[in-house]
């Protein structure tokens, strides 16, 4: 079986992000760069697939500047067989990422790609169901369990009521959720061997796709400080500031 997984380089979620001078984006010098958390899931996920089935390869997929190696790397390090960097500077939609990814799919033909059911920078939580439309494949999104088997995928579901158990064919589409596992660290020996294993490096032209913005960022600002709290003596106090500052009762 080959497992396709998308990996995305994000800000680490300690660093305090910027607008810059324009306010189309954030500064992006002087970050903490990281792997997507929830794409460190669905590699978790993969690379456990891998154990279960003998001679099974998981290749990892990022769109990004040439600094995404180091991302890579880190999930070549987990276990990963290979990975694939598409070269592109400037920020992609997520209708281009799906794109890209589906041109990926066509030339690699995996039984599944696993992807994070969302990127921790821009929320967006789009792409996966959009690869699933371009490819015509089934998606399984926001899964807290997989089962593999039968050609098929078996798949618990995170929804607002509980939890949605579907069955799908193979090949399809996964998004993992944050409850589906706990990713394992880079062992040393890991991290050595990373270094060896193949990152083929693709540049965005080359793959003939349009990755023209559709929408464009007209301003973008850090949220207003909050006023700070007060202290209350008594409940009567506490009613009183509720009915005549508040105004909620």
């Amino acid at each position: 079986m080959k497992i396709l997984v998308t990996v995305k380089r994000v800000p680490d979620v300690e660093t305090q992000l910027k607008p810059n001078a324009e306010g189309t984006d954030f500064v992006r010098d002087n970050i903490k760069w990281v792997v997507n958390p929830f794409d460190e899931i669905a590699i978790e996920e993969a690379l456990r697939v891998k154990e279960k089935n003998a001679g099974s390869e998981v290749v990892l997929v990022s769109i990004g500047p040439k600094t995404a190696q180091e991302q890579l790397r880190t999930g070549l390090a987990m276990g990963a067989d290979r990975a694939i960097l598409v070269v592109a500077d400037e920020n992609l939609e997520s209708l281009a990422v799906a794109k890209v990814i589906a041109k990926l799919v066509e030339q690699e033909k995996p039984e599944i790609v696993i992807m994070g059911k969302q990127a921790v920078d821009y929320d967006m939580g789009a792409a996966g169901q959009m690869l699933a439309e371009l490819l015509g494949w089934p998606q399984a999104t926001f899964a807290s369990k997989v089962e593999l088997g039968g050609g098929e995928a078996k798949v618990t579901r995170e929804v607002d009521g509980g939890l949605e158990t579907v069955a799908c064919p193979l090949p399809a589409i996964v998004t993992a959720d944050l409850r589906l596992n706990e990713p394992r660290y880079a062992s040393l020996p890991g991290i050595m061997k990373a270094r060896k294993k193949e990152l083929k490096e693709i540049p965005v032209a080359d793959l003939g796709i349009a990755t023209a913005p559709k929408a464009k960022i007209v301003k973008l600002e850090t949220p207003p400080k909050r006023q700070a709290g007060k202290k209350v003596g008594t409940v009567q106090e506490l009613v009183q500031l509720l009915h005549d500052e508040a105004k909620v009762i």
